[in-house]
């Protein structure tokens, strides 16, 4: 009851979200398709964000981003992230497919992670039909989104090795993951909630232990024998060889009042000294969790804009191998889409200001 009572207000915060000018887009199209990976059956929603020249452009196979929103796993919809999916849209030049996970405690772990491997699956099969490039995919997310932004692509890499390894003759195709874009992750659930609260600077920004005491019992009632350190729910102390597959460039926001962002500088770390991959590392100075998703129907903040475009500009970068600082916001022309080059990311790490009356939102 406390799960469906919070999903219904926030679905009232997310709307009045939405009105700010300019208003957020609504889905180009929507498909559903079924589970399989789930021992709960079910339907996933999958909603299509579509560049303008989709419709125009002839043969063209567009990069594409798979979505995952925040709330705890367990509130929340598809398209929370719709003002990141527009700009994704626009300044990236990609198609985004915002993935409608189930959720708990309907749904619990790992329910979550295998909705969006499935999605992953479903859209690289399905890429000629749906005029997306295979071998260009990212993954991006905000909060628990952020966390399944690199265990959904961890769990579709042992899914692969699986079919490879299999005696059954399977009909799939295998994807190429080129980058991945996480804000405000989580991604150690070995940590408590007290050992993490302890590691926010401001204490007193933190979510109410009422919302993270929902999340948690929610995803994981009683643990249920659930090992806390499994790489498809603490993605960040996932084994060195799961950690090796992912791809080679990687965005990683993180909010300075947050009790997560202690364990998202660690994961930049453990990236690039051990890994050595290119990762943009930003931590937003005076903000808290969530910070871009405030209920307010009469002001967008650029700043928030800035950012959004800013992350747009490396995925443009490592699509299609060039940073396009001069077209950013233009399609990408046929001629100029060569199959087969990609860019890359410059490893640095940022310190981005933001407006000091940023509020939080319900995420996690």
């Amino acid at each position: 009851m406390k799960a469906v009572m919070w999903r219904n207000l926030m679905d009232i915060g997310m709307r009045m979200h939405a009105m700010a000018k300019p208003t957020a887009p609504s889905p180009s199209r929507t498909i559903s398709i079924p589970s399989t990976l789930s021992t709960r059956p079910g339907e996933i929603d999958l909603h299509f964000y579509l560049p303008k020249t989709y419709d125009t452009s002839d043969g063209r196979r567009y990069p594409f981003i798979l979505n995952f929103h925040g709330g705890g796993f367990t509130i929340g919809h598809a398209t929370d992230d719709a003002r990141w999916a527009r700009a994704v849209v626009e300044y990236a030049d990609a198609v985004v497919v915002s993935v409608e996970y189930r959720l708990a405690p309907e749904h619990p772990f790992p329910t979550a992670i295998e909705d969006g491997v499935d999605a992953a699956l479903y859209c690289i099969d399905h890429a000629d039909e749906l005029r997306i490039d295979s071998h260009r995919v990212a993954f991006s997310g905000f909060s628990a989104g952020g966390n399944m932004s690199f265990s959904v692509p961890i769990r579709l890499a042992e899914e692969y090795r699986l079919r490879r390894e299999s005696s059954q003759s399977i009909s799939y195709r295998e994807g190429t993951v080129v980058a991945i874009a996480a804000w405000y992750p989580s991604l150690d659930y070995t940590k408590t909630r007290e050992e993490r609260r302890k590691t926010n600077v401001r204490q007193d920004k933190d979510l109410p232990k009422f919302f993270t005491n929902l999340f948690d019992a929610s995803y994981l009632p009683n643990n249920r024998g659930v090992d806390l350190s499994s790489p498809w729910l603490s993605p960040g102390i996932a084994p060195d060889p799961m950690i090796k597959q992912l791809p080679e460039n990687i965005i990683l926001y993180t909010c300075e009042w947050d009790e997560l962002q202690a364990e998202g500088e660690k994961f930049y770390r453990r990236l690039v000294d051990v890994f050595d991959k290119k990762v943009v590392y930003k931590t937003i100075t005076g903000v808290c969790h969530a910070f871009d998703k405030t209920p307010n129907p009469f002001h967008w903040d650029q700043k928030i804009e800035k950012m959004y475009r800013d992350a747009c500009r490396e995925l443009r970068t490592v699509f299609y191998g060039y940073p396009g600082d001069d077209v950013i916001g233009e399609p990408v022309s046929a001629e100029e889409d060569e199959v087969g080059k990609y860019g890359e990311v410059d490893t640095r790490i940022e310190v981005v200001e933001l407006s000091k009356d940023a509020e939080s939102g319900v995420r996690r």
